[in-house]
């Protein structure tokens, strides 16, 4: 009588193929934790990148509401300027001596001109609007518009010598430059014709 073949244990094939399950088991979770990882720091990347483009445009908008309140006035400044030049030149146009000699009427009027003057600077000053009097300070070509450059021996050269028409800022801006002359220096002194010069003089004889 032939006797069957022993059957294999199925619970030891079980236990034959655990360590391969378990390692492709760890495989597949290492390379889930990867993917979770790769993606947390993709959102993480993006949620900074959103952040430092709100700050961005909390700073601009800022900056923006800044200058719109500070410039606002820049146009009726502009317009103001005119009548303040008008107002200085009528004070120049009025010699010394003729302010001296005046009679009441005349220095009441000459002193209610200067008053108005003031009291509109001091408005455009409220506004954020200077007055820009270069006289004797250095040329500048974001501040300053060159009119003519002369030999001036009383201001060093690159200095501002005469202030033709003055500016204005609003801010930091140049509402308009001033109008300048710019210094040249002394005048060079003149060159003594050939031959008059000490080392050509004849030496008499004696």
């Amino acid at each position: 009588m032939t006797q069957n073949p022993a059957t294999e244990d199925p619970n030891l094939e079980a236990a034959a193929n655990t360590p391969d399950q378990a390692q492709a088991a760890e495989g597949g979770n290492e390379a889930r934790i990867t993917a979770l990882q790769a993606e947390r720091d993709d959102l993480k990347d993006k949620l900074l990148r959103t952040l430092a483009e709100m700050e961005n445009l909390r700073r601009r908008t800022e900056r923006e509401i800044s200058d719109a309140k500070a410039y606002a006035v820049t146009s009726f400044a502009r317009d103001l300027l005119g009548s303040s030049d008008n107002l200085r030149r009528a004070l120049e146009s009025v010699p010394e001596a003729a302010r001296s000699a005046a009679d009441a009427a005349l220095k009441a009027l000459y002193d209610g001109v200067e008053l108005t003057e003031r009291e509109l600077l001091k408005t455009l000053e409220r506004h954020g609007v200077r007055k820009v009097d270069p006289q004797g300070e250095k040329f500048d070509p974001n501040l300053h518009q060159a009119m003519f450059e002369a030999p001036d021996p009383t201001t060093p050269k690159g200095l501002v010598s005469k202030v033709v028409q003055v500016g204005y800022k609003i801010g930091e801006r140049v509402l308009r430059p001033a109008l300048v002359g710019v210094s040249a220096g002394a005048p060079k002194a003149a060159e003594p014709p050939a031959g008059e010069s000490g080392s050509d003089k004849p030496e008499k004889n004696h």
